[in-house]
């Protein structure tokens, strides 16, 4: 649900968040219980009404941790930048499937493919709808992100059945967390909880496999079997987790 603020707000933000929870099928409540999407400082947040430790998600693609990740260490030497192949082709299309928070998006958008992403968790559809309307004003964002940064509120199986070819697909689904929970951040422990898990994730592989020109990338944590326990083509290995590389073609 998305909560409307208390305080009233002006008929511009009061249509975006019509419009927002229309498109995404959000219903507007004027009080909310658990997960819902709220007005905060002229952005849509995520929060619960029970954890008031937990600190608001938004997907802000200009907030410090992003600038930091592009301009220090989301370059070609990343992994996921070779994994995906920008290292080779700057110019690749992306078709991020399971896009999440957008962070990793971002990243091969920042390096120059066209991404588009594709969420099927309607609240976290709107954060990232939100993230894109506030990138596009930015002033070092808006010259190239908007044309970089698509976004398709679907299932990953219907995206990957119904949208276009493109070079690369790639897949990260969710994935059971291990008992020991406290080695996962709070943020994506509650970005768990709000997504679920993938239950259909190894349905996934054939399908990206279909769509892709190239190649497909699969995220996954160093601990996880392979999706559909298929032995990709190769390996490239990140700091806390790998990604598995299944290659239709040269790059």
């Amino acid at each position: 649900m998305l909560l409307l603020p208390e305080t009233t707000l002006n008929q511009d933000v009061t249509a975006y968040l019509q419009q927002l929870a229309g498109r995404y099928g959000i219903p507007l409540q004027s009080r909310a219980t658990g997960w819902h999407l709220y007005w905060q400082d002229d952005a849509l947040v995520l929060r619960h009404t029970e954890l008031p430790k937990q600190s608001p998600i938004q997907v802000n693609f200009a907030s410090g941790s992003a600038s930091y990740r592009r301009q220090h260490g989301g370059g070609m030497g990343e992994a996921i930048a070779k994994a995906v192949g920008l290292n080779k082709n700057r110019a690749l299309t992306v078709l991020d499937a399971t896009a999440g928070l957008g962070r990793d998006a971002f990243v091969l958008a920042s390096l120059g493919a066209k991404v588009t992403m594709v969420e099927r968790n309607p609240l976290v559809a709107a954060l990232l709808a939100d993230g894109l309307r506030r990138a596009s004003e930015h002033p070092e964002l808006s010259a190239w992100l908007p044309e970089r940064m698509q976004l398709h509120f679907l299932p990953a199986q219907q995206a990957l059945s119904t949208l276009a070819a493109v070079d690369v697909v790639y897949l990260d689904p969710m994935f059971p967390e291990r008992q020991k929970s406290a080695l996962v951040k709070k943020e994506m422990r509650a970005f768990h909880d709000v997504v679920g898990e993938d239950p259909d994730a190894d349905e996934l592989l054939p399908a990206a496999l279909a769509l892709a020109t190239k190649r497909v990338v699969v995220k996954r944590p160093g601990y996880a079997p392979a999706l559909a326990d298929t032995a990709p083509s190769h390996q490239v290995k990140g700091k806390n987790n790998r990604f598995d590389v299944y290659v239709n073609a040269a790059l």
